[in-house]
């Protein structure tokens, strides 16, 4: 016998009402390689859904893993969320994003990563994907040799700055030939050091001191991200000013930085969330890259170093920390 399905209305004053199916609830889940970012994302994110009429608890779930920049840590953490049947995984830093595709092939992922995904061979192009990855990717190639330029114009008379990598071949990459391009026009000399796990980060600045450098421009990483406290500890310590991509660095008590609005792409990363959500496939989504930068300033870390940021400077800047 088939199934029997009985429809029921309830008639009140002539008028009929009907029950309402109630609202799907989506399950998202974020995936942070650093610790230090996890809650200015997860708020911005957040904030993002909301402008997009979302409710936490009513129509979705956040599952938010993360903290550790690990790579067998972080796999864990995106093969639970995998085992979760989150609909769409967020993954937030190149770290995240490669465990995250290591742990599925099929779900959704939309990154905020600075790694470009076309040269790690897990897109496709950034117009066209092609698989299950879209978002947003923040190459910051071309801000390197202005980063190196601000430092300049805030230290009168530098001869000599410090390049703080992850990378063992930094000389090799396009990032490295802006910065040198840079240091050429301005007539200083540069020193690279590659600090690629936390424990060389001390002995790099212990090479700095002794080579006596002047300034510090930091290249982004997630091991920078994830210790960037360890790093600011010896800034301060040696009252050396430097710049940074992430205004987060700022905020804790660095000099400078510049780079990309960091609150606005985590918020367009709920945008791309939205989009898969309702349906839409990462593959035929395109990626996007940043188009506005920011340029922050900390004056309490410019008196403790006993620097003065010229007015040129600070007119210039987008936010000013007092």
């Amino acid at each position: 016998m088939g199934a029997l399905v009985i429809a029921i209305t309830l008639t009140l004053d002539g008028v009929v009402l009907e029950a309402q199916q109630p609202e799907k609830v989506h399950r998202i889940g974020l995936l942070i390689a650093a610790s230090n970012v996890i809650a200015p994302f997860t708020d911005a994110f957040r904030q993002g859904l909301r402008e997009l009429g979302y409710i936490e608890g009513k129509n979705y779930i956040l599952e938010v893993r993360g903290g550790g920049a690990k790579a067998d840590r972080l796999f864990d953490l995106a093969a639970e969320l995998v085992r979760l049947e989150v609909e769409v995984i967020v993954a937030v830093g190149s770290p995240a994003l490669r465990a995250a595709t290591k742990a599925t092939s099929t779900t959704p992922i939309v990154m905020r990563t600075g790694g470009d995904p076309v040269k790690a061979g897990l897109i496709a192009s950034l117009a066209r994907p092609g698989g299950n990855i879209t978002g947003v990717f923040a190459r910051s190639v071309e801000l390197s040799g202005k980063r190196l330029e601000l430092l300049a114009e805030v230290v009168p008379g530098i001869n000599r700055i410090a390049v703080l990598t992850a990378s063992s071949n930094f000389e090799a990459t396009n990032e490295y030939t802006q910065i040198e391009a840079a240091a050429r026009a301005l007539a200083v000399k540069l020193q690279v050091l590659s600090a690629g796990d936390p424990d060389a980060i001390d002995g790099a600045f212990l090479a700095m001191i002794k080579e006596r450098v002047e300034a510090l421009v930091q290249i982004p990483h997630a091991i920078y991200t994830q210790h960037g406290a360890r790093i600011l500890k010896h800034v301060s310590k040696n009252r050396l000013p430097s710049i940074y991509s992430h205004s987060v660095d700022v905020e804790n008590g660095g000099l400078m930085s510049y780079g990309v609005n960091y609150a606005a792409e985590y918020r367009r990363t709920a945008f791309y969330a939205d989009k898969i959500l309702k349906g839409a496939k990462p593959a035929q989504l395109p990626v996007e890259q940043p188009t506005k930068f920011e340029l922050v300033i900390n004056l309490k870390a410019a008196k403790q170093i006993g620097l003065i940021i010229p007015p040129s400077v600070l007119a210039r800047a987008n936010k000013v920390i007092r």
